[in-house]
């Protein structure tokens, strides 16, 4: 079957870029500290923010500063800023607010992530546990700035997808070369022939207590694996309503999200925890997040290897 031509322009375009970066014809700028990539080929749904959340809090536990760079989609501003943990989801973006919260780590947003870099080397000169690594938040296709270990996300949808603009593919399947360490759930994982392909689990814990009648709503590029795993712990929405992927709230969604409950008859609210960073002080409650927790087999030998691999001191 023969791509349509815009598939096949973007796929040459894609080529062309990554020769550039692969033959040394474009510049790579280079941080002081290491840097871990934690990216994907796909737009949306594969669960970075949550592995980008577990690979924290393992960093956390090890007593290891890091600190957290991204692009900071979604958001009001320009250039370079580090978020502050009491701001608001727009001057930052709902992702790197979230982690910001959840990881106590300083989280610097920009368009160029190596000014954001630069910026997070500057503040770590004054801080009382200076950052050893900068962890880079979908940064696989960011490629101006080294990088000394990549970590890809492959959803179940990429192995039969197309590239953009009509499919959702940001590089076609053979770019995993350029990976060290491929993140595929258990049943996805079986199905590469790639060595380095770590294995994953997701699930949902959800705070109690949880309401007994809830109305779900989300706005995540895939809302289905949100509703299946809600019904992988047993709960089951009375209704669902998705919004677009990163969508930003108004009184408007407010009070449909509402009318929605009423017409339920729901006695409280699940969103995402991207959803509700951007939910706060907008009146909605009873309103609670599961959190979605990323297992990774043999997580301390898979995350001491790249430790080692990176050149983390």
């Amino acid at each position: 079957m023969i791509d349509d031509p815009f598939t096949w322009l973007f796929g040459q375009i894609v080529r062309v870029r990554n020769a550039r970066y692969d033959s040394g014809r474009a510049e790579i700028r280079r941080l002081r500290l290491p840097v871990i990539s934690v990216g994907n080929l796909s737009m949306g749904g594969t669960g970075k923010t949550p592995f980008v959340q577990t690979l924290g809090r393992w960093l956390n536990a090890q007593e290891i500063p890091f600190d957290i760079l991204t692009r900071g989609y979604g958001r009001n501003t320009r250039g370079v800023l580090q978020v502050d943990t009491a701001g608001e989801a727009a001057k930052y973006g709902d992702e790197p607010l979230l982690l910001a919260r959840t990881l106590g780590a300083p989280v610097f947003v920009g368009e160029e992530r190596y000014e954001a870099g630069v910026a997070a080397e500057e503040f770590a000169k004054t801080s009382a546990r200076p950052a050893r690594v900068h962890i880079l938040d979908d940064g696989f296709q960011h490629r101006r700035l080294h990088r000394d270990f990549d970590i890809v996300l492959l959803a179940h949808g990429d192995l039969r997808g197309s590239l953009l603009p009509f499919g959702r593919l940001r590089e076609p399947l053979r770019s995993l070369g350029r990976a060290h360490a491929v993140v595929a759930p258990e049943d996805l994982a079986e199905l590469l022939a790639e060595p380095n392909v770590w294995h994953i689990r997701r699930r949902l814990v959800l705070p109690e207590p949880a309401p007994t009648r809830p109305l779900a709503f989300c706005g995540l590029a895939h809302p289905k694996q949100f509703w299946e795993s809600l019904a992988d712990i047993g709960i089951y929405p009375v209704g669902t309503f998705a919004f677009g992927d990163h969508h930003k709230y108004k009184s408007l969604d407010i009070a449909l999200v509402q009318r929605l409950a009423k017409q339920y008859e729901a006695n409280g609210y699940l969103t995402t925890e991207k959803d509700l960073v951007k939910l706060q002080g907008m009146g909605l409650g009873p309103i609670m997040a599961p959190s979605l927790m990323i297992e990774l087999e043999n997580a301390n030998a898979r995350f001491k290897g790249m430790l080692e691999a990176a050149g983390v001191k």
